[in-house]
């Protein structure tokens, strides 16, 4: 049985591995389907402290999980299929295996929302995506005119990166401004290969009968004009969505579905615990999930020791 169990390897996961492994507890960390977490889709990293240059996402995570395991976290590749937090103890169910914890913490973070459109699904891998650090230097977007859908700190990151490679980028959003900080808006507006296209979503990608994308259907919100405009790609970066369907019915969500925080990190089942951007609507930066991830870890030792107390 294991003393505690860690799902995620983002920020918040790897530091709550950290902090869990230097007290010799010897934490389990679950990677889940994208081991690092979001933040190794992100080119560079300007606000994580300590890095003044700026450091590359999976570079920090990868650097995070060193860590972790240098004090005896042990790191398994595997996906959480089931949970029961009533038994006593914690039962888990991972690619087929039984794990028992006596501890948990929840660190599963967030997916990419996506827009719901007829082509979309269809398209992804073949001109939709959501991760411009990820796809947006492929041969396919190379020189030619791309879109990006969103208004906030995310969407402008993804445009002005897509600038190094497209003919031209065109920023749809369903504002008249940006939701994004000012030192990203800004930047953004005065970037001369990024085209606003305001009080605008997209209704449709096409062409799904070719199997590549050709471009975006338009409608403008407060005309109700449609257009068509051609585009080899299509970057959705309109948010996030917390990966905490599996727990739906054991732990509390709140109507966005993030976990509901009782005293720290805690939940309302003694011994588990949730930290990072599952159960962050708020601030859903690095640092705060990192953060989240320490008390969490400091949280499941005092459990812990009050147990074998």
């Amino acid at each position: 049985m294991e003393n505690v169990v860690i799902i995620g390897t983002g920020c918040a996961g790897l530091t709550a591995a950290i902090y869990t492994a230097r007290a010799n507890l010897n934490p389990l960390v679950l990677t889940g389907v994208m081991p690092g977490g979001l933040l190794t889709t992100t080119s560079i990293v300007e606000n994580f402290p300590g890095f003044p240059e700026g450091v590359d996402g999976y570079e920090l995570m990868t650097r995070m999980q060193s860590q972790a395991e240098k004090f005896g976290a042990k790191i398994k590749f595997g996906t959480v299929e089931s949970v029961d937090l009533a038994a006593k103890p914690i039962r888990l169910v991972v690619d087929g295996d039984l794990v028992d914890t006596q501890t948990l913490i929840i660190a599963s973070g967030a997916g990419h929302k996506h827009l719901g459109v007829p082509g979309e699904h269809e398209l992804e891998k073949k001109g939709v995506t959501y991760c411009a650090t990820c796809d947006g230097a492929l041969p396919v977007f190379r020189n030619q005119p791309l879109v990006v859908v969103g208004g906030g700190d995310s969407a402008c990151e993804e445009a002005n990166f897509l600038t190094r490679f497209g003919s031209i980028v065109y920023l749809v959003h369903r504002r008249d401004s940006l939701r994004a900080s000012k030192i990203m808006a800004d930047r953004t507006l005065a970037n001369p290969k990024i085209k606003p296209i305001w009080d605008s979503a997209v209704t449709e990608v096409q062409d799904v009968a070719s199997g590549k994308m050709t471009g975006v259907k338009l409608k403008n919100l407060k005309t109700g004009e449609e257009s068509f405009l051609p585009s080899a790609g299509l970057f959705v970066a309109i948010g996030h969505v917390p990966n905490t369907q599996l727990f739906k019915g054991q732990l509390a969500l709140d109507d966005a579905g993030y976990f509901v925080l009782g005293k720290g990190m805690a939940t309302t089942v003694p011994g588990v615990f949730v930290a990072g951007d599952c159960a962050d609507s708020v601030y859903r930066q690095a640092i705060t999930a990192a953060g989240m991830g320490c008390a969490a870890a400091i949280e499941a030792e005092r459990y812990l020791a009050g147990l074998n107390a």
